[in-house]
């Protein structure tokens, strides 16, 4: 059996930091393989060392730097005795590669090696959080993939895997060869250190450039997107914290600052805006795709979706997977609906009821009518699905967007990047622009009114389940929507003991707020991963953020530089979660939060 396994060296999250022209200081700064590949290397070497005559081979692609990642890699196989060597692909013709011309890359390097049993990758990058090299490599590969990977067992040549979605746990067995990509949790991570790394053999590391995987085109010339302006995004925080006072002190002091910042005003409830219908014209198509089970969702695609119509004055369609018209999956979304929240066209995937053959159903419309845009769910769903349809039509994909603008009849899609601290205009050069979205930042419309209702047309395209993955379970245990929508959030972290949680009651009430935490706090079973707010988390904005227990340190804090108010409450006095607060309290929470309560009281809320 042979295992490749792909990597990819990112800065060490301590030390990201932008430069002045919005973009992520590499040169100087401290290098280390990212967090989910350290999984994908660990789970690679296990299967392997549980296996006669199976080896593993590790792959990236990037500058001769990344030599090292490869190496650490190497040094964890070699020493539990399991073969294994590395392929770094690098050459500055692939310099400026988006997603897909990295896939292409990565895909033609793993051709020219042979054919691998298993193919194992990070669920995204914490420099990138994207999640859409694997899905096109399997796209370009013709394989089978699985996202999100949690526990594996091989059982005859079949993988049974438990896969953590977003808010929902997916049991499913799929066949091999195949690609996956693993969970943060899905075993112990891999760490070898630079005296260990350096005994790895050079002849274990070999080197392929451009040349060897053929014509190209590579790098930026190979890429479909690009980035244009960067808007930058100051977050001034008051950081106010006096750990020498009384108690009571801090907390009333706490108490007037986050009030003064707005922190605790109710009043302002947003409102819904109403939808913008299609003209329906003849300037292109805006293509929604539909999940099941996120009605509210959908509705923040068409009403974006209605928008983007009017400024190239087109029209709107919905495409709709084979499940969605399944009530054993959740209510049917019928026609009325749709036609409610401004579609103009239905396409019925008939027999596409997962994602790889949703993604063929959606590419086999798309490449006959050539939408416009291509809006999708930033849902582990959504994300290969609009992956594959992009390796498939070789179109542009821009992932996690949050705004649009159109320039020129083209789409502009601005996503967040750096935790928030800015965000960049991604332009593509396709015909069929790609985008994902990302729950939650989009408003969600009101519907039309019944005398303004138009009877959407419909079409159906057949598609021939390739049974590769097989969907045992899927239960959900959460939903992605609450955190997005929550005017106020209590965040814990390790801090505080599970059992010690209707402790928080009072504050949650009082707040009217939700539950998140850290990633600890998910790591230990104690909440579901859809609470978990940070860099391998959720980035949220909620108008008042409070953060328990927490050391603050930047992989946390990253994911709410948005949120308008932030009050942290530790008993460290040298977190660094004070230098991410507005105000910040001092002491063991259990004897802060009574205190805090009364003080809220008083303003009357």
């Amino acid at each position: 059996m042979r295992i490749a396994v792909l990597v990819k060296q990112v800065p060490a999250i301590e030390e990201m930091a932008l430069g002045p022209d919005g973009r992520l200081i590499r040169s100087g700064t401290e290098l280390e393989m990212s967090a989910y590949c350290r999984r994908a290397v660990s789970k690679a070497v296990e299967l392997a060392s549980q296996r006669p005559d199976c080896s593993v081979t590790v792959f990236t692609l990037g500058p001769p730097s990344a030599e090292e990642v490869l190496r650490e890699a190497v040094a964890w196989g070699l020493d539990r005795d399991v073969e294994t060597d590395a392929v770094l692909i690098t050459d500055q013709a692939f310099a400026g590669s988006d997603t897909l011309a990295t896939a292409r890359a990565v895909a033609a390097a793993l051709d020219n090696e042979g054919r691998f049993d298993m193919i194992l990758c990070g669920k995204n990058s914490v420099d990138a959080d994207t999640g859409q090299v694997p899905p096109q490599i399997a796209e370009l590969l013709d394989l089978p993939f699985a996202t999100a990977v949690k526990t594996l067992a091989l059982n005859d040549g079949r993988l049974v895997l438990g896969c953590e979605f977003d808010d929902q746990w997916v049991d499913c067995e799929i066949t091999l060869p195949a690609v996956l990509s693993c969970a943060e949790r899905l075993c112990e991570p891999s760490k070898v250190s630079p005296p260990d790394r350096a005994l790895v053999p050079a002849e274990r590391v070999r080197f392929v450039d451009a040349e060897a995987l053929g014509p190209g085109p590579w790098g930026q010339a190979g890429s479909h997107t690009w980035v244009g302006k960067t808007r930058m995004l100051a977050v001034d925080r008051e950081r106010y914290v006096q750990g020498g006072l009384p108690l009571a002190n801090q907390v009333r002091r706490a108490v007037r600052i986050i009030d003064q910042k707005g922190g605790f005003d109710t009043s302002k409830k947003p409102t819904e805006p109403r939808l913008v219908r299609s003209p329906r014209g003849p300037g292109g198509v805006v293509a929604v795709l539909a999940e099941p089970g996120r009605d509210k969702l959908l509705r923040e695609l068409l009403g974006a979706a209605g928008l983007l119509a009017g400024e190239i004055n087109g029209s709107t369609a919905v495409v709709l997977p084979d499940s969605m018209d399944n009530a054993s999956v959740g209510p049917v979304i019928g026609a009325e609906f749709l036609a409610t929240y401004g579609a103009d066209h239905i396409v019925r995937l008939a027999g596409a009821a997962i994602e790889e053959d949703i993604a063929t159903g959606l590419a086999t419309w798309a490449s006959d009518c050539l939408p416009w845009a291509i809006l999708t769910p930033g849902t582990s769903s959504g994300r290969e699905i609009a992956s594959r349809v992009a390796a498939h039509l070789t179109a542009g994909l821009v992932g996690d967007a949050v705004e649009f603008d159109v320039e020129n009849g083209r789409l502009v899609a601005w996503k967040s990047a750096f935790g928030g601290q800015l965000i960049v205009a991604v332009h593509t050069r396709t015909p069929v622009q790609l985008v994902t979205v990302r729950a939650g930042v989009l408003p969600a419309p009101e519907g039309l009114a019944p005398g303004e209702l138009r009877v959407p047309s419909e079409e159906t395209v057949e598609v021939v389940p390739r049974g590769r993955v097989q969907l045992t379970n899927r239960r959900r245990d959460d939903d992605i929507d609450i955190l997005a929508d929550a005017a106020s959030v209590i965040a814990v972290g390790q801090g505080v003991d599970p059992a010690d949680y209707p402790k928080l009651d009072p504050l949650v009430r009082l707040l009217n707020a939700e539950l998140g935490c850290t990633r600890k706090v998910t790591d230990n079973g104690w909440m579901p991963h859809a609470r978990q707010i940070g860099i391998t988390g959720r980035s949220i904005t909620p108008r008042l953020f409070v953060m328990i227990g927490a050391s603050g340190k930047f992989n946390h804090t990253v994911g709410v530089r948005g949120a308008s108010c932030v009050l942290a409450i530790t008993n460290d006095p040298a977190a660094p979660a004070w230098e991410h607060a507005d105000a910040g309290i001092v002491g063991d929470w259990q004897e802060v939060l009574p205190l805090l309560v009364t003080e809220i009281e008083k303003l009357g809320l």
